[in-house]
């Protein structure tokens, strides 16, 4: 696009390449004694005290916080690394009982493999205007190393969580994992950018973009406003994870003497398919 074209290279290379300097959000339970009230217990004889869990935040934060210094690194030649494996089994018991039941505690501990340090440096809430379901989004930076390797390194992944409240609190009902790349936004495409995304897909594809509005900033939150030939005005939240690239995160439309209403659109099978059978009747 023009726009990427007339980007000072510099600043367009510092955007995707630099790593995060956030500041971790999983600060609580730094004390031993917390792990120590736990370690004799297996994972299926652990109660967690109901104040860990009284709040969807809590529940997240609290859970991340215990995870920070989980490792699961195969053994490091230093000794011993944060609290090992202690956290592991008490962070399961933040999985709801029917998210467990699809999740085996060895397959939960097999999914942190590798890593041995963990930072919560993103969480924030989904959009759900009619309150139907708890969704959050968050990214984590980890320091991952495998045995047999002599060097450790940083690793970016973001995710989904959805939550529900069970009788003692709130539980992980479901959790997504992606890790980050650092070479693709870079040097690939506009559909890294959240502007350049919305532009094509609802204006290119779509052609339902009448004005596009200015883009309403809140630290790694974005919101990209546009009119649309059909009268209404629309608002894509995105998220900007470490490696400069912006994801969606919810999609909000206004009709005239409306409210916001959540809507999801997808215009790589609404639009393009049109195009595509416009093209050629038969889809080839």
């Amino acid at each position: 696009m023009q726009k990427r074209n007339q980007m000072d290279i510099t600043s367009y290379h510092q955007k995707y390449f630099r790593p995060s300097c956030l500041k971790a959000l999983n600060l609580r339970f730094t004390s031993s004694e917390f792990y120590s009230l736990f370690s004799e217990q297996t994972h299926d004889q652990i109660k967690l005290p109901p104040e860990l869990t009284r709040t969807p935040e809590d529940t997240l934060i609290n859970y991340f916080s215990i995870l920070r210094e989980a490792e699961n690194m195969g053994g490091r030649s230093c000794g011993t690394v944060g609290q090992a494996h202690t956290p592991f089994p008490i962070a399961y018991n933040f999985l709801s009982k029917e998210y467990q039941n699809k999740l085996s505690y060895d397959e939960y501990l097999q999914s942190f493999a590798g890593i041995g340090h963990t930072s919560l440096i993103k969480l924030s809430r989904v959009p759900d205007v009619k309150k139907r379901r708890l969704k959050f989004f968050y990214e984590i930076e980890t320091i991952e190393g495998f045995k047999g390797k002599r060097a450790e390194y940083f690793g970016y992944s973001y995710g989904w969580i959805e939550l529900v409240y069970e009788k003692d609190g709130f539980r992980i009902s479901d959790l997504t994992k992606m890790e980050e790349d650092f070479l693709c936004a870079p040097y690939h495409g506009w559909d890294h950018d959240g502007e350049d995304s919305v532009e094509v897909k609802y204006g290119s594809w779509c052609k339902l973009i009448q004005q596009m509005y200015p883009t309403v900033k809140n630290g790694y939150l974005k919101n990209i406003y546009f009119r649309g030939n059909d009268g209404a005005d629309y608002c894509f939240i995105f998220v900007t994870l470490t490696n400069g690239t912006d994801v969606e995160m919810a999609q909000l439309r206004k009709g005239s003497n409306e409210n916001w209403k959540q809507v999801n659109m997808k215009p790589e099978e609404e639009c393009l398919t049109e195009q595509r059978m416009f093209i050629d009747p038969n889809g080839k």
